[in-house]
C-alpha cells in the first residue's frame, strides 16, 4: 500500500481508496487494519467514546464518504474530508451510539445532495430525473429519521405540551389538570 502525506495543518485527515489514511503535519499513518497498528495513531478525535481503534475506524469512514469521488490525495478530497470531520465535530457524539449515527446522518446528507445535484443535471431524461429527486427524498426521509433517533437518544426527544384556552366547570363538576391515577394505576 501507498501512503500519502496531507498538507501540513494539524488534524485533517485523507482517505485513500487503498485503505491507509495519512494524517497531517505528521508523519505517522494510521493502519488500515488494527493488526498493523501498535500505539496511539496521530488521527483526530471524533468518536464520542474517545481515541483507539474505533475512533481509528470511524475517522476512515468519515473520509471515504466525505471525500466521494474525489480523487484521492487532491485538494479537492482533503477539503472534503476536512468538511465532513468538521461535521462530526459539530454533532459532538457522547457514546458510540452517537459515533453511528452521526456518520449515518453524513453519509445520509451527501448522498441526497448528491441526488439533488443529480437531478438539476439539464437536458436529462425524465426518468433519471424523477429517479434522482425520488431517492434525495427517501435519503432525506433517512437523515430526518436519524436526526429524530440521536435526539431521542440524548433525551430531547421534543415533549409536547398542551394549552388550554378554555374550560367551562359546571354547577357541581370538578376540573383537574395534570396527571390523573386511579387507585390501582390506571390512568
Amino acid at each position: 500500500m501507498t501512503k500519502r502525506e496531507v498538507d501540513s495543518e494539524p488534524d485533517k485527515a485523507e482517505a485513500e481508496h487503498s485503505g491507509t489514511l495519512a494524517v497531517t503535519g505528521e508523519t505517522d499513518t494510521a493502519p488500515a487494519t488494527a493488526s498493523e497498528g501498535k500505539g496511539e495513531s496521530a488521527l483526530p478525535t471524533v468518536s464520542g467514546a474517545g481515541a483507539g481503534e474505533w475512533n481509528n475506524l470511524l475517522v476512515r469512514q468519515i473520509a471515504q464518504v466525505s471525500a466521494g469521488n474525489a480523487l484521492a490525495g487532491t485538494n479537492e478530497a482533503r477539503k472534503r474530508t476536512r468538511g465532513g470531520l468538521a461535521v462530526m465535530a459539530g454533532i459532538a457524539p457522547s457514546d458510540v451510539i452517537e459515533d453511528m449515527a452521526a456518520a449515518q446522518l453524513l453519509a445520509a446528507h451527501l448522498a441526497a445532495m448528491e441526488c439533488y445535484q443529480r437531478a438539476a443535471v439539464p437536458d436529462q431524461p425524465f426518468e433519471a430525473w424523477r429517479e434522482s429527486l425520488s431517492q434525495a427524498n427517501r435519503l432525506s426521509r433517512t437523515f430526518a429519521t436519524l436526526m429524530e433517533a440521536v435526539n431521542r437518544h440524548r433525551g430531547k426527544s421534543g415533549q409536547q405540551t398542551v394549552r388550554v384556552e378554555h374550560v367551562t366547570v359546571n354547577e357541581g363538576g370538578q376540573a383537574v389538570v395534570g396527571a390523573v391515577e386511579r387507585p390501582g394505576g390506571r390512568g
